[in-house]
């Protein structure tokens, strides 16, 4: 499994399991529970939750997935903005663990900005943190100036990850974000890292998948995985799927692939929005 350092000197899988929209339907709770297993079982050890994900249904479904597993997970969740106040960060961190069935949180994120005070977020977040309820903290769906602020705020220089949308369709991000990241050792973590299958039926990501004797979604978790501080969280709640992401670690594409996948999917010329998830 390739790794990722935080700043804090946390090592980190490169590649996780996302959650969303896991918890929501109880009729497919096992299934979710035994997907997640086989991706343990797979070296994709760290999990991508949050309190947002079927209103706390995925923290449950999550919880009872890493029952008597828990030294093997990297367990990330993320609070709601309008919970992100001093006092209510706290307790809805306290909520999290409930439902997760476990004393602390390897990495708890605010899940997008609001009209609380960033700094009585991270107020909160560096308390959890002494408290031992957390381990370390940080943002999602942060631009780059929302980022730069971040550090200046006290506790800012602790954020550890910024979680947001990137996948061949949607690079918005290396337009400013990306290089600022890099130069603060501050990765990303990447959702939607196949645009919910929407990039699947690209003709020339087809073409370089076929070289590789792989499916379009491996060689779009593969272009991910193999850029400098990027961690992908796809979700997958069946085992083919769990199967299909941990063969992406082993592809590598060739610079004439890399080309290829530019010319399906441009950079960005431009700043691009992010989405929210």
């Amino acid at each position: 499994m390739k790794t990722i350092h935080l700043s804090s000197g946390i090592e980190i899988p490169a590649l996780g399991q996302g959650t969303w929209r896991m918890g929501e339907d109880s009729s497919q709770k096992d299934a979710e529970i035994a997907a997640l297993r086989l991706g343990l079982d797979m070296g994709m050890t760290l999990i991508d939750t949050a309190e947002m994900y079927g209103e706390g249904g995925a923290e449950e479904v999550v919880g009872e997935a890493i029952k008597n597993r828990r030294q093997e997970v990297y367990l990330v969740s993320k609070v709601y903005p309008h919970n992100a106040s001093l006092k209510g960060a706290i307790a809805a961190c306290e909520r999290s663990l409930k439902r997760l069935k476990t004393d602390c949180i390897d990495l708890y994120l605010l899940h997008w900005r609001s009209s609380i005070p960033l700094s009585e977020t991270l107020e909160a977040f560096e308390s959890l943190k002494q408290a031992g309820k957390i381990r370390d903290y940080g943002v999602s769906n942060f631009d780059a100036d929302e980022m730069k602020k971040a550090i200046k705020l006290p506790y800012g220089n602790q954020i550890a990850t910024n979680q947001v949308l990137y996948n061949l369709a949607r690079r918005g991000i290396e337009w400013d974000l990306l290089p600022w990241s890099r130069q603060h050792n501050i990765p990303i973590m990447a959702y939607s890292p196949i645009e919910q299958k929407g990039i699947l039926k690209n003709s020339q990501l087809k073409s370089v998948a076929s070289r590789h004797n792989a499916t379009p979604a491996q060689v779009g978790l593969a272009w991910l995985l193999q850029q400098e501080g990027i961690i992908a969280i796809p979700k997958a709640s069946n085992p083919e799927h769990v199967k299909e992401n941990s063969v992406a670690l082993d592809i590598q594409l060739t610079q004439e692939d890399l080309t290829e996948l530019d010319k399906a999917f441009p950079p960005p010329n431009r700043k691009m929005s992010l989405a929210i998830r």
